[in-house]
C-alpha cells in the first residue's frame, strides 16, 4: 500500500509546484527504487491532461558510464536531451539513490569533461527556465542510502523529509504560500541594496548584487524549498568563506573547504579533504570559479546537515553559493558546466547590506 504522504506530495507537486496544464509535454525523471513517488506523480499529471514521457533509470547506470566511456561517449549530447530541453513544457526530476557514493572513485577529470560537455543543455535548461518557457521542479524520495547518509532510520528520515516539505500541514499548498509571503519581505528589502557584507567565523565576504534580481523560492522549483536567492555581479565578489560544512558533489565529499576570492574568482582554495575533487571542478571552464548563485537558507523546518544539498542549502540560519553556472532570472551572466553549492552556518554570523545590519544570529532582523 503506497504510503499516503506520497499521494499527497504528486498532488503538490503536479498542481501547485508544476501547475500542469491539460495537453502539455511533460518529463518525469527518475530511478526504478522510486517507483512509488514516479506512479503517483504519473497519475496526476495524466488526471491533469499532460502528455507524459516517463525516463526510469537503473542503479548503477551512471557508474557504468564513468567507468566504461570512452573520450567521445563522454563528449556525446543527446538529441533526445536536446528535443527535450527546447520543445516540453514541463520537467519533473526525483533524486533517490541506493548508494550516494557511487561515483566517488570516479576520476574527476572525466566528470568535468563530462560536465563541460553538457554545458550548452544546462545553458538552454536555465534560459527557458528564465522565461517560464520550461518549468521545472525536483524532489527528493527517501531512501536507506540518504537516511544513512543524515543518521536517520528510515522511518525517521521519511518522517524528516515529508515534514521539510510542509506535507505534515493539512493544507501543504496554502502553507507554501504563506512561505511565499514571508519570503518576499526578505525580497523586497534586498531588492533595494547593492553591497552585501557577510561575517561570520572563518568568513569575511562581500558581493555586490545592485541591478541583479532576487528570487523567492517557495515551493514551485526545488521541493521542499525555502531560500532567496540571486546571482552576484560577477566581478564584485572578494574577501574568504569557509563552509561549514563538507561540500558534496556527485557523490564527492569534500570536507572544510576555503576559498578566497579576488574581484569575483577564486585565486586560493584549500580543503580537509578531497583538494584534487575540489581543484578538478574549479579548473573545469572559464566560468566554475566565479559564482552563479548567492542565497540565505530560511527552511526552519530543516535544522540538520544531511548530505544532500536539496536540504542542506535550505537549512534555517544558513547561506550558500554556487560557483558555476548562474541563472539568468536573476541577471547572472556567469556560464559554466558546473554549478556546486556548498552551505555556510550564520548561527553566529551577521549580514550587512550597504553597511546596515539585516540579520543576526541566524535570522533577518528588518
Amino acid at each position: 500500500m503506497a504510503d499516503p504522504r506520497l499521494q499527497k506530495l504528486a498532488k503538490v507537486l503536479v498542481n501547485y509546484s508544476l501547475a500542469l496544464q491539460p495537453g502539455e509535454t511533460f518529463s518525469l525523471k527518475g530511478p526504478a527504487i522510486a517507483a512509488p513517488l514516479i506512479k503517483e506523480i504519473y497519475r496526476e499529471a495524466i488526471r491533469a491532461g499532460a502528455h507524459v514521457t516517463p525516463s526510469i533509470t537503473l542503479d548503477g547506470m551512471e557508474e557504468i558510464f564513468f567507468k566504461e566511456s570512452g573520450e567521445e561517449q563522454i563528449q556525446y549530447i543527446s538529441p533526445v536531451a536536446e528535443f527535450q530541453i527546447n520543445h516540453f513544457d514541463a520537467q519533473f526530476t526525483i533524486i533517490a539513490d541506493e548508494n550516494t557514493r557511487a561515483l566517488s572513485h570516479i576520476d574527476p577529470q572525466k566528470m568535468a569533461a563530462h560536465s563541460a560537455a553538457q554545458a550548452g543543455i544546462a545553458k538552454r535548461f536555465m534560459e527557458r527556465s528564465a522565461t517560464n518557457d520550461l518549468r521545472w521542479s525536483l524532489t527528493l524520495y527517501p531512501t536507506q542510502a540518504h537516511a544513512m547518509d543524515a543518521g536517520m532510520s528510515l522511518s525517521e528520515y521519511e518522517d524528516f523529509v515529508f515534514n521539510a516539505g510542509l506535507l505534515d500541514q493539512d493544507d501543504p499548498v496554502a502553507a507554501w504560500k504563506k512561505v511565499q509571503a514571508d519570503q518576499q519581505h526578505i525580497v523586497d528589502y534586498l531588492d533595494q541594496h547593492d553591497e552585501i557584507h557577510i561575517v561570520a567565523p572563518g568568513t569575511d565576504l562581500t558581493y555586490r548584487v545592485a541591478g541583479r534580481k532576487w528570487i523567492n523560492c517557495a515551493g514551485d522549483k526545488n521541493f521542499p524549498d525555502g531560500e532567496v536567492f540571486t546571482g552576484p555581479i560577477e566581478n564584485s565578489v572578494n574577501g574568504y568563506v569557509s563552509f561549514t560544512y563538507p561540500a558534496v558533489y556527485n557523490g564527492n565529499e569534500v570536507e572544510n573547504v576555503r576559498l578566497v576570492f579576488k574581484d569575483g574568482k577564486v585565486v586560493e582554495s584549500s580543503a580537509g579533504r578531497g583538494k584534487d575533487f575540489l581543484d578538478a571542478m574549479l579548473n573545469m571552464d572559464a566560468g566554475s570559479r566565479y559564482l552563479g548563485e548567492v542565497a540565505f537558507g530560511l527552511n526552519y523546518n530543516v535544522q540538520r546537515f544531511t548530505k544532500e544539498i536539496l536540504f542542506d542549502e535550505k537549512i534555517g540560519g544558513t547561506m550558500h553559493m554556487a560557483l558555476g553556472a548562474g541563472y539568468p532570472e536573476t541577471g547572472s551572466t556567469n556560464e559554466s558546466g558546473l554549478h556546486w553549492d556548498m552551505v555556510c552556518d550564520l548561527h553566529e554570523g551577521k549580514v550587512f547590506a550597504d553597511g546596515e545590519l539585516c540579520y543576526e544570529n541566524g535570522k533577518f532582523i528588518i
